[in-house]
């Protein structure tokens, strides 16, 4: 099939058609050229809808009365460039070509939030480990068969007392078995109490092993300067950062004691260098592993209704934590194991591809029974990492 060829301009409008019209290009009237020197009259505009009107066999563009309303041009574009195309304008111009009066969408709701300050809360994914408010739950290594066997024979016990002192009337009867029972009460109170002290004590007197020595699957226990691994945390308030472990907890004072409002604490892989070999382990405390972190916060922040308003930066760190601004007085406790700190870690050790790696043990770990301080056996469970440090005192540069 044979096709027509398009017609050739050379650039001038006069030879364009309908293409001419469709851009409301201006281009002089041909009748009114002249050769020779003649004044020419100035160029008019011609329409789209005035050619369509004037001239119906046109081409592409019919009458009205076949193809229905002609639709309008939504204003004037601009002069033609020189190389010919047909350009949107610039990137901040929106309407008519050229004219950059007004802004796009994006960039007018980037005008408008840009005076707001940005959060400067710390968002960590899935490689950094949430504990809960209270990740350390040391409970009693004691049979529950042995429990309850204490706890009916004293119940039996006391009701068999009773019966007798009312039979007999004789009210010794109740002191001898109150005699008998106190004791054990006072026993379970004292391990109640006691039981953490005893677990931190435990963990202190237990032996350092050295890690060239260890051997997979052996739970041990290493000291030595931690250094952070592939994701280094940051203290929420103090912004203290090259952190492996963080912990921000916020009181309020409801009434006559202190409640506790807001809590949470991360923790992270890092690594331990061995004060007696010199290896170095990789500590496996991300990705949700069981942890027991055994860190003493330090009070950072005393604000009362008084003097709320003078601090900024604890106002600033309310808003990043979406709390209230409350007229009661607050308290606010920060702890953290920073980079260069001295640490004991409690784990199973675990070599893979010639990585030395300290895991939570699949078992917790017991105290044992201590029976000339009267405790129990007591047990806690995952990665045991305590530091004894004070927070403020200088670390060792890694």
């Amino acid at each position: 099939m044979a096709a027509r060829a398009m017609p050739y301009t050379g650039g001038d409008i006069k030879k364009s058609g309908e293409l001419g019209r469709m851009f409301d290009i201006s281009f002089a009237d041909p009748t009114s050229f002249h050769g020779g020197g003649a004044a020419r009259p100035p160029p008019t505009r011609v329409h789209s809808s005035s050619a369509s009107s004037s001239n119906p066999n046109s081409g592409p563009v019919r009458s009205g009365s076949q193809s229905g309303p002609v639709r309008k041009s939504s204003g004037p574009l601009s002069q033609l460039q020189p190389t010919g195309l047909i350009t949107s304008g610039p990137l901040n111009s929106s309407g008519q070509i050229g004219s950059g009066s007004r802004r796009s969408g994006p960039l007018d709701h980037h005008h408008q939030t840009s005076n707001l300050r940005p959060s400067t809360k710390p968002k960590y994914g899935s490689a950094v480990t949430v504990l809960n408010s209270d990740p350390v739950r040391v409970g009693f290594k004691v049979p529950k068969a042995l429990v309850w066997s204490v706890v009916v024979v004293a119940a039996t016990a006391l009701l068999i007392g009773t019966f007798l002192a009312v039979a007999v009337k004789k009210p010794l009867i109740i002191v001898a078995i109150a005699a008998a029972i106190v004791p054990a009460v006072v026993v379970f109170v004292w391990n109640c109490v006691w039981r953490r002290r005893g677990l931190l004590g435990f963990i202190k007197n237990y032996p350092n092993a050295v890690l060239r020595g260890a051997i997979d699957g052996q739970f041990i226990k290493v000291t030595g300067v931690v250094t952070c691994g592939s994701t280094p945390l940051e203290s929420s308030y103090q912004k203290i950062p090259r952190c492996v472990y963080v912990s921000t907890e916020l009181y309020e004072y409801k009434g006559c004691s202190w409640g506790s409002r807001h809590a949470e604490r991360y923790v992270s892989d890092f690594y331990i260098s061995d004060f007696q070999s010199g290896l170095r382990a990789l500590v496996k405390a991300g990705y949700g592993s069981k942890v027991s972190p055994f860190v003493i916060p330090e009070t950072v922040a005393n604000v009362t209704a008084q003097t709320k308003d003078l601090s900024p930066s604890f106002l600033q760190w309310l808003a990043d934590c979406s709390l209230s601004n409350d007229s009661r007085a607050m308290r606010l406790k920060e702890g953290y194991i920073k980079e260069g700190s001295t640490v004991s870690v409690m784990g199973m050790v675990r070599r893979h591809d010639n990585v030395l790696m300290i895991i939570p043990p699949a078992e917790s770990v017991a105290t044992g029974c201590k029976w000339w301080r009267c405790l129990f056996p007591a047990y806690v469970e995952g990665l045991i990492i305590t530091c004894d440090e004070n927070q403020n005192a200088d670390v060792i540069p890694v």
